[in-house]
C-alpha cells in the first residue's frame, strides 16, 4: 500500500478545524474535496420504456447529503 499516495487525498487538519469553527471558505473546500464521492453515491440508474438506459446524480439526496456532511463537520470537536 502506498502511504504517501494515501496522504495526499486527505484534507489537511487546518481546513478541518476552521470549517468546524464555522469558515465558510474551509467549508466550501471540504464540499469540493467529497463532491466526486457524494456524486458517486447519488448517482441512479434509470430505465425508459424502450429499455434504454440513463445514469443521473439525485439531486435531492446529494442536496441531503451535502447538509449532513456540514452538520457533521460543525459538530466535530477539535481537541
Amino acid at each position: 500500500m502506498n502511504t504517501v499516495r494515501k496522504s495526499e487525498n486527505l484534507l489537511p487538519f487546518p481546513v478541518i478545524s476552521a470549517a468546524a469553527n464555522g469558515d465558510t471558505t474551509a467549508m466550501c473546500a471540504i464540499l469540493k474535496h467529497y463532491e466526486g464521492y457524494i456524486a458517486k453515491l447519488c448517482t441512479r440508474t434509470l430505465k425508459d420504456d424502450a429499455g434504454n438506459t440513463y445514469s443521473y446524480v439525485d439531486e435531492e439526496m446529494r442536496n441531503r447529503l451535502q447538509v449532513r456532511l456540514i452538520t457533521r463537520t460543525l459538530a466535530f470537536h477539535v481537541g
